[in-house]
């Protein structure tokens, strides 16, 4: 009897905890980046782009999250600026057609606070970044407003001609999350 005890309590150890999985609500979500161009922030939003996320504020080590965005899809309100930005210059989005930012880990700040660490991968360059984000939770649904910080330059866009330079369009992006999901199943 204790053998067997032990066997399960071994088996039920073994087995990996899961977090909740999550599904994004598009209509309620956003996704993009702001960035000084010119002197005047311009603001950008992705229109195609999904994450699969695995998250319990309970069990941050099994929490999880892939998202992919294709720069293709990025819309500033201006097609000029818009041409530029998806261009060669830019994120050259014909050669590099999607980006993927993948966690390594969160960390609890406390409160509502959290930090996901992760795995960005743009224009064929892969860096290290941290997404500070505040959760809140109504039912099934929640709710998460973050903003990573990142140069535009640590992934090798507009690193030469006009826009080598912090002018017109400044080194330094701000990328914004803000995103509505329900829980699956």
């Amino acid at each position: 009897m204790k053998t067997l005890a032990l066997a399960a309590v071994l088996l039920l150890a073994a087995v990996p905890a899961h977090a909740a999985s999550w599904m994004v609500d598009h209509a309620k979500s956003r996704l993009g980046f702001s960035v000084q161009w010119s002197g005047e922030a311009l603001n950008a939003t992705f229109k195609s782009w999904d994450a699969k996320i695995d998250f319990d504020p309970a069990n941050l080590a099994a929490a999880h999250v892939t998202a992919t965005i294709r720069l293709d899809s990025e819309d500033s309100g201006s097609s000029d600026n818009d041409d530029g930005i998806k261009g060669a210059t830019g994120f050259a989005a014909r050669q590099f057609p999607a980006a993927t930012f993948e966690t390594t880990g969160f960390k609890s700040k406390g409160g509502n606070a959290y930090e996901a660490t992760g795995r960005l991968n743009l224009h064929g360059m892969t860096k290290i970044i941290t997404l500070p984000f505040t959760l809140t939770f109504a039912g099934n649904t929640a709710h998460m407003v973050g903003k990573a910080v990142v140069s535009r330059i640590d992934f090798g866009i507009g690193t030469s001609g006009e826009w080598a330079g912090e002018t017109p369009v400044a080194h330094t992006v701000s990328i914004t999350v803000d995103l509505t999901a329900t829980k699956a199943g």
